[in-house]
């Protein structure tokens, strides 16, 4: 059954107030009402009065994040719900793809809400120059009659779709992810803040006055400057370091980290001396990172009075459908602070971690028979390798399988990838044609799809200017990068995006197996293969068999019964920095 919820058309007479409608009736009188502020209480008592399971009713919102953080606040959490905004984007792009079969034609122009930071100075908003300027007329919220018909245009869209059941599992896992989100970041990571300050101070030494640098920093930067040769160098400089860096006879174009690594070991017999040069540079980076991304004032922004650390998360925030992070570095802990992430007392933190997901989603997609053989062992790499060495092929150690198989997925043309792709393409033909025709389309300016039928956009019009420019040899080779670069993107988003999908699947049956059997631990972390639990001790070890479980669970979904394993490497631990 869908609910769908929104503010009552004006022309009953009632502002501030909301229906439910029936989103399979006329829509000409409401299921409920109640004030703006009473959401909550009506989805609370709604499905009672109907005579419904709650479980079966699926509530409909134009935007599940925005209004589900208050239905927290009030205790109510609902199973299922449809999330027209992002549903909406999934089906725009959808719409310019031939191939997906989707004619969609949005009612209700809505757009995804980014989550609001904790403490933020107030912001100029768009159309407004400045705060003495009045703002662009964004016009009246859709009502509910509106939303209700921009339902039922989504759901026309995703039913004459080329693969219905695909998409309405999408549609239902993208939405479901918008639960999950607010979720995680009403429930909070558990940090203790003594712990965290105490690793800041260790690591870079007392907290800094403002617009100094930490002592170690400050004593990193100096010896930076003389070891360069370069005396008042500031670090931060990136210019100016780079000039340095040149005049010290480091042949870099850079400052980036893998660029300095790769000028020490491309040393030979100087490598020791290359690496003692720059060891006080990479360690200043190290730890300049640290203080800017996790340091005092990320603590003081961050973590409340609660000891929690509350991610904001982008739902499909990523093209690819990968969530993102909407400010404080919700999609990494670094290991220098992860011993901050302390269990509460008598509780305990399950930290589970997939495997090598993306080549274990390639051998599903393609149905590739072999790769999916060495996809039913825990270690892919490895299975790989002893295949490619019975075969007599080059691939015959994990290192070099493990190179071969991620380069042909992120497209990788030089190198050891390169020369190893002969070798990966006749063991699996089908996993490597795959690829190759995801590349070969967007390359011809084509999209390609996701396996439950997420679109990628179609390359812009100043692209297919640029790759129609050959009237020089110059313009010719540009034309050629570009759309090589547009393959790779093509190449690999198919298997990035299904594997967010797989772990939409994976966060859905852990939430769903959780609620069921009314467990207090939650999901409070997530950041793309690994997900975060918090919850007493003694529900420890059936939390480790849910999410162990979801995980095959998420796999039988996507693929049915396709012999293609997602192992986990599951820990219950005190400490995030424990998790094995």
């Amino acid at each position: 059954m869908f609910v769908v919820l929104g503010p009552a058309p004006a022309s009953v007479g009632s502002p501030g107030a909301w229906w439910a409608l029936d989103g399979e009736g006329d829509g000409a009188s409401p299921l409920g009402s109640c004030a703006a502020g009473s959401v909550a209480g009506l989805v609370a008592g709604l499905p009672a009065r109907l005579g419904v399971d709650p479980s079966t009713v699926r509530w409909v919102l134009a935007d599940v994040g925005t209004e589900y953080a208050a239905w927290l606040v009030a205790g109510v959490r609902v199973d299922r719900c449809w999330d027209l905004a992002l549903v909406q984007r999934i089906l725009r792009h959808a719409a310019t793809a031939p191939g997906s079969g989707v004619r969609y034609t949005p009612v209700a122009q809505l757009e995804v809400a980014d989550p609001t930071e904790p403490e933020r100075p107030a912001r100029v908003p768009a159309g407004q120059e400045s705060f003495f300027d009045l703002p662009d007329e964004a016009g009246p919220a859709p009502d509910v009659t509106v939303l209700a018909a921009e339902l039922a245009a989504q759901r026309a869209a995703v039913e004459g779709s080329a693969h219905p059941h695909r998409l309405r599992l999408l549609a239902a896992a993208e939405s479901q992810g918008a639960l999950v989100a607010a979720e995680i970041r009403a429930a909070g990571l558990p940090w203790d803040r003594g712990v965290h300050e105490a690793l800041l101070a260790e690591q870079l030494g007392p907290r800094p006055a403002p617009g100094e640098r930490p002592a170690r920093l400050q004593t990193l930067a100096e010896r930076i400057a003389d070891v360069l040769g370069s005396p008042g160098l500031s670090p931060d400089s990136q210019p100016s370091l780079l000039r340095a860096l040149q005049t010290a006879g480091v042949a870099v174009e850079s400052t980036r980290q893998w660029d300095l690594k790769h000028w020490i070991d491309a040393g030979g017999a100087e490598r020791e001396a290359r690496a003692a040069l720059l060891a006080p540079l990479l360690e200043y980076k190290a730890l300049a990172r640290l203080w800017t991304a996790n340091g005092w004032h990320w603590l003081d922004q961050w973590i409340g009075d609660d000891g929690r650390f509350h991610a904001a998360y982008l739902v499909g925030g990523v093209v690819t459908g990968r969530w993102a992070a909407h400010g404080g570095g919700a999609m990494q802990v670094p290991a220098g602070v992860r011993d901050a992430v302390r269990a509460d007392p008598g509780w305990t933190l399950t930290v589970a971690d997939a495997s090598q997901v993306e080549p274990r989603i390639l051998a599903a997609m393609a149905a590739d028979e072999a790769l999916a053989r060495a996809g039913t062992t825990p270690d892919l790499y490895r299975e790989v390798a002893e295949q490619g060495r019975a075969a007599g092929t080059a691939l015959a150690d994990r290192g070099r399988a493990k190179v071969a198989l991620l380069g042909a997925m992120y497209g990788s043309t030089t190198g050891d990838s390169a020369a190893l792709m002969p070798h990966l393409r006749r063991l699996y033909p089908r996993a490597i044609g795959l690829l190759e025709r995801a590349a070969s389309v967007g390359e011809g300016g084509g999209q390609v799809s996701t396996w439950l039928g997420r679109w990628s956009p179609a390359p812009g019009r100043k692209w297919q200017e640029s790759v129609s420019d050959v009237g020089t040899q110059a313009a010719e080779s540009a034309a050629r990068r570009r759309r090589r670069s547009q393959g790779r993107f093509t190449r690999n988003f198919v298997v990035q995006g299904t594997a967010a999908e797989w772990a939409l699947c994976w966060m859905g049956e852990i939430r769903r197996r959780l609620r069921s059997a009314g467990m207090r631990t939650e999901l409070v972390f997530f950041v793309h293969d690994e997900v975060v639990l918090h919850g007493p001790a003694t529900e420890a070890e059936a939390v480790r068999t849910v999410v162990t479980e979801s995980a095959s669970a998420a796999g039988r979904l996507l693929f049915g019964p396709a012999p293609v394993d997602f192992p986990l490497t599951v820990s219950s631990v005190g400490s995030y920095a424990d998790a094995k």
